[in-house]
């Protein structure tokens, strides 16, 4: 069986944040193309609060979704839709921007702070639809444990299992996969056409045919499949190192739309972001309360 190969590693870099947040960008501007709809990729492993502690606080989006999901930690999310919640060990914050939000995030003091946030691409007939936040629990998502394997299942489905939430605008799945030392995991339900990539949050990982090329935590591997007409669904398929692994699956359908981003406004066009930034000055930003 045909598997899909690594097509591209990102590794990402330190970067600052918010108020003053140390963090690792991994996906950015730079990979829109391979990577489409993901727009934005965050990863966030610290013991020292101070490296978090200040967040984010309050600015505006629109035009994408921001996804929020910790290992470890805690964080506050409050919005001027009036929504807030707090989001801990292993729970998710799933923010639709839409037309227009305004909303910040102040992580609490942890042990670790371990997490990622996904930014996700709206398709441009939705780029304008009403703002949404879900905050998904713990005990809110479904979790499959197999004999070498625990998989949390954020979104989509793994296996004949479903998640309590799935994205109005864009089918996501996203996987929570912890794997024991030395084990491989094979996962073949995502269509060929389909973006998929993993991003490793801990231990260490094998993508290659081989596997034998462990990477460490911080980076992500992007799958491509064949183009091939006769196959379908071709799997991943990685080896946790000899600590284990601990990484995030994701994948979509990409839209093959044109991008313009500036800073927390996504758009199709150049003009509809300087819109974005004048209807903030004059205070129309906001269409939907």
């Amino acid at each position: 069986m045909k598997k899909r190969k690594v097509n591209q590693i990102v590794r990402g870099q330190q970067s600052i944040d918010g108020a003053g947040v140390r963090l690792r960008r991994v996906l950015g501007q730079q990979t829109i193309q391979a990577f489409d709809p993901f727009l934005m990729l965050d990863g966030f492993d610290s013991t020292n609060p101070e490296d978090y502690i200040k967040g984010f606080p309050w600015h505006p989006h629109r035009g994408m979704e921001t996804v929020t999901y910790l290992i470890n930690g805690s964080m506050e999310h409050s919005d001027s839709l009036g929504n807030k919640g707090i989001i801990h060990d292993m729970g998710c914050q799933w923010m639709t921007a839409g037309s227009g939000i305004i909303h910040q995030e102040m992580p609490f003091s942890s042990p670790r702070m371990l997490g990622c946030q996904l930014w996700i691409n709206l398709p441009a007939k939705d780029k304008m639809a009403p703002p949404a936040y879900r905050e998904i629990k713990k005990e809110d998502i479904n979790v499959v444990k197999e004999e070498n394997a625990t998989v949390r299942i954020v979104s989509g489905s793994y296996r004949g299992n479903h998640s309590s939430f799935e994205g109005e605008y864009i089918k996501v799945t996203y996987l929570d996969v912890e794997l024991s030392a030395g084990s491989v995991w094979t996962y073949g339900e995502i269509p060929n056409d389909h973006t998929l990539f993993i991003y490793l949050l801990d231990g260490t990982l094998a993508a290659d045919e081989k596997l034998k090329d462990f990477e460490k935590k911080g980076c992500a591997v992007l799958f491509r499949a064949s183009e091939s007409e006769e196959s379908e669904n071709e799997p991943i398929q990685v080896k946790a190192g000899d600590e284990g692994a601990r990484f995030v699956l994701l994948a979509a359908k990409p839209l093959r739309e044109t991008v313009s981003w500036g800073g927390p406004i996504v758009m199709n066009t150049k003009e509809e972001v300087l819109d974005a930034f004048q209807e903030l000055k004059n205070n129309s930003f906001i269409k939907h309360k």
